[in-house]
């Protein structure tokens, strides 16, 4: 938590009761983040709005701002010992106090920070695609309201076949952390790549593992959309988003169900909406029209949580007692964004590949060690980590980390193809084998199928006329000026050869026989 505390900004937090009122509906992190007059960004990375929908009215302006729920690396929950764990069995992690058993002390409430928040105005850089182009990227900047400790509650299991609800309290006291951004984004695509740099950043910093699948980041999404020069829309908000697919997915429909409601003379309701992700839509869940979700008072029984840096820290102050962010910002490792700009930098790979290494758990950590241990230049091994072993990798639906062929095995591989041993097609072939996992080293498997590069140059020499003279067609169009056409014929020897010839010698040798 500290970790990204340091990255954030600078301050303390009180720790206060957040009660719902009687009658309120929504479980969320009390004040949102869309007040009136802030600017509206443009719909997509070239800067255009939404254009006009039926009624021929100006463009629709979308405006998205983000709650961001991330569960801290702890052991244990925030104030109690329990364990946390997922998917265990039902309350089966619930201690007296996290269940507030009578002759606890009372915690029939959630403790948040409120008024002063751990962090407040910072900001967060990432980058998208232009019209899905991943060498045509853009960067853009999401301002960060405020970065707030607070417990998770407990979960209501609704079962409609039986007509009750079941509650468990394994979450219940679990620390999160939440990140509140501002309306700076109008579309799921901006949404998504936002949340996924957070990720990567609570990630590299250990505050989160955000694994969304295990509920560890969690997303609620705030939507409107109004007309260019008019105040912001009613908004509604869609709950607990646990993929960065579905984020993308709710926030676009959402965006279009507004602006078709409008178009049609309806209103929107400010309401609570869910993603149903089999539908592909959002659905109702309570109206928040006129209703006052929480009210807040000081946690009596807890002090302010204060956070010191090296000019604060007082002198006579047990230093291994206290926050200092100083002394934790100067120990951080490096973020994605630097990762990535030192990849680009170091290794002279495209901008774009170095997203791709680090959007992937991993694969980063992978591709320095094959460029470590092979003769290969790095440019040419990324076309084989991201082209051949990642493919391979998504096509079994394993992570770096399972893949059967390290990346040793891969950097000797590599290396047999940059000494001209064997050629790119043989390479390929031997990986697939690889693939198989039966401990073969690559040159075991080159020397089992003969795979080497063919070495006798009169031999493929009689391959190669022999090709030219059974194809008099190709051979025409080539001489009439369509050069194109001695790629088949390359393609042609190499299946003779079975792999084993080198396309570069066999184009030299084409060229020669077809202009004598």
């Amino acid at each position: 938590m500290a970790a990204l505390v340091a990255v954030a900004a600078r301050g303390c937090g009180g720790l206060w009761r957040r009660a719902r009122q009687r009658g309120a509906g929504q479980p969320g992190p009390g004040p949102g983040p869309f007040p009136r007059g802030q600017r509206a960004v443009a719909c997509n990375a070239r800067g255009g709005a939404v254009p006009a929908g039926k009624s021929g009215l100006a463009p629709w302006v979308p405006v998205v701002g983000l709650e961001i729920h991330a569960q801290i690396s702890s052991n244990s929950k925030l104030f109690s010992g329990s364990q946390v764990q997922f998917a265990a069995p039902p309350n089966s992690l619930v201690s007296f106090f996290d269940a507030s058993l009578p002759g606890t002390l009372p915690a029939g409430y959630q403790i948040t920070q409120q008024r002063v928040p751990i962090a407040v105005n910072g900001s967060l850089s990432y980058s998208l695609c232009i019209d899905n182009k991943m060498s045509q990227m853009v960067t853009k900047i999401v301002r960060i309201k405020q970065i707030q400790l607070e417990q998770d509650s407990g979960k209501s299991l609704h079962d409609d076949t039986r007509s009750q609800t079941l509650v468990d309290l394994n979450r219940a006291g679990v620390g999160l952390m939440e990140v509140v951004m501002e309306p700076d984004m109008c579309c799921g695509e901006e949404a998504a790549a936002a949340v996924r740099e957070l990720q990567l950043i609570l990630q590299t910093l250990g505050s989160s593992q955000a694994v969304m699948a295990e509920g560890q980041l969690r997303v609620d999404a705030n939507v409107s959309v109004h007309h260019p020069g008019e105040p912001y829309g009613v908004r509604t908000e869609v709950k607990n988003i646990n993929s960065i697919r579905f984020l993308a997915k709710a926030i676009d429909y959402e965006i279009q169900r507004q602006i078709e409601e409008l178009e049609n003379g309806g209103t929107i309701l400010n309401e609570t909406r869910a993603f149903d992700s089999k539908l592909g839509c959002t659905v109702p869940m309570r109206d928040k029209e006129g209703k006052q979700d929480y009210r807040f008072m000081p946690e009596p029984n807890l002090p302010p949580l204060i956070l010191y840096d090296a000019k604060s820290l007082p002198a006579n102050m047990n230093h291994q007692q206290v926050i200092n962010i100083d002394w934790i910002h100067e120990r951080l490792p490096d973020l994605p964004s630097v990762k990535r700009k030192k990849l680009v930098e170091q290794y002279g790979i495209l901008p774009e590949h170095s997203f791709t290494l680090l959007n992937e758990e991993g694969l980063a950590e992978f591709f320095e060690r094959v460029v470590k241990q092979t003769q290969m230049k790095p440019k040419k091994v990324i076309g084989w980590i991201l082209k051949d072993l990642l493919s391979y990798l998504k096509q079994h639906s394993l992570t770096v980390k399972e893949s059967p062929v390290s990346s040793f095995v891969l950097a000797d591989l590599l290396n047999l193809l940059e000494k001209k041993e064997i050629s790119s097609t043989a390479a390929k072939q031997v990986l697939a084998e690889l693939w198989k996992g039966e401990g073969k080293t690559p040159l075991e498997i080159v020397k089992e199928q003969k795979l080497e590069l063919l070495q006798d140059q009169k031999e493929l020499e009689q391959i190669c006329q022999a090709v030219i003279d059974g194809h008099k067609n190709e051979v025409m169009a080539i001489k009439a000026g369509n050069p194109k056409v001695l790629n088949k014929l390359i393609g042609l020897v190499q299946k003779k050869t079975q792999g084993r010839s080198s396309p570069v010698l066999v184009k030299q040798l084409l060229e020669k026989k077809l202009s004598g």
